[in-house]
């Protein structure tokens, strides 16, 4: 049977309601004053899973059927995760030994030219709303077009934003290699680009565009730990103080801010490098319009497989 989800649509959201939860007991209050959610506390309770239980798939006495709504005992979940495959694995791993190895060599190499100023400090910011913003892209179009069945494609990368849906804290599980293996593969081309720049350039050439190569670089290393970071705003137990501070402050996504995203359809708040494109995104109705343009052109669904696995219960 499924399960109503009583939501409006993507354009004709409502804010903050005023319920209160005492269910929900939140370390980034900081995170949750700073942007007024576009999802009720009632919502986040009754459509996403208890995440600070974690794996226990708590859920309301009214919503509980015979089989689970989210968590590790899904059916979908459970047929998902079989299908990582050691050519995956191998595949994670070397996206994760080459990009290491990029990163410290291009280190290594900028470290002679490196001035702190404004500009540097431009860089850094500028390099976080890119990784943000390209985040959103990734996840968005992962969790609202395509299907697992596809080639290539399906199994190897669509396949875990579909398994992350109906079971969410199945990422705290992962280790480094299957945690970061595809956003370490995605920064390769550029990190590779940089390291020949600075091999094969004369210094005035690197000095006058090195803010350029900074930038690139810096939003190359948030980029990669963009899903270390989204593992973390779904890890309510065992996190390093100074990781729970930088949520805390809003720096890195926080816990309370990522919980939005997972109430179902999921179709809002894409953005899990820092979050901080989420809130105006979302009062441009950035993703609605583009989901309307697309559908109205392919006559594509938006989320259809996804929903198709979250039905999969028995």
């Amino acid at each position: 049977m499924t399960i109503p989800l009583p939501i409006p649509p993507c354009a004709n959201r409502d804010g903050l309601s005023g319920l209160s939860c005492e269910r929900f007991e939140y370390a980034s209050t900081m995170a949750t004053t700073l942007l007024a959610p576009v999802k009720t506390e009632r919502q986040i309770l009754e459509h996403s899973m208890s995440e600070d239980d974690p794996n226990a798939n708590t859920q309301l006495p009214s919503e509980v059927g015979e089989q689970p709504r989210w968590g590790p005992r899904h059916r979908g979940a459970q047929e998902l995760a079989e299908l990582y495959s050691p050519g995956k694995r191998l595949q994670e791993w070397v996206c994760v030994v080459v990009c290491c190895t990029l990163c410290a060599c291009a280190g290594f190499l900028m470290a002679r030219y490196i001035h702190a100023d404004a500009s540097l400090l431009l860089a850094a910011i500028a390099g976080v709303l890119t990784a943000d913003f390209a985040s959103g892209v990734v996840h968005w179009a992962a969790d609202t077009w395509g299907a697992v069945d596809l080639p290539i494609i399906g199994k190897n990368f669509i396949r875990p934003f579909r398994e992350h849906h109906i079971d969410p804290t199945s990422i705290t599980r992962h280790d480094f290699v299957e945690t970061n293996g595809d956003n370490f593969a995605i920064t390769i081309p550029v990190l590779a680009r940089i390291v020949w720049q600075l091999l094969m350039y004369d210094v005035f050439t690197i000095q006058e565009q090195f803010h350029w190569i900074a930038y690139w670089y810096l939003c190359c290393i948030f980029v990669a730990m963009t899903n270390q970071i989204h593992k973390w705003s779904h890890t309510y137990f065992g996190l390093p103080a100074w990781v729970v501070w930088l949520q805390e402050w809003h720096v890195v996504l926080p816990r309370r801010h990522h919980r939005i995203h997972h109430v179902a359809p999921h179709e809002t708040y894409f953005c899990i490098t820092t979050g901080w494109l989420n809130w105006p995104l979302e009062k441009l109705h950035f993703w609605s319009t583009l989901e309307m343009i697309i559908e109205a052109l392919t006559g594509c669904k938006p989320r259809a497989d996804d929903m198709k696995w979250a039905q999969k219960r028995s």
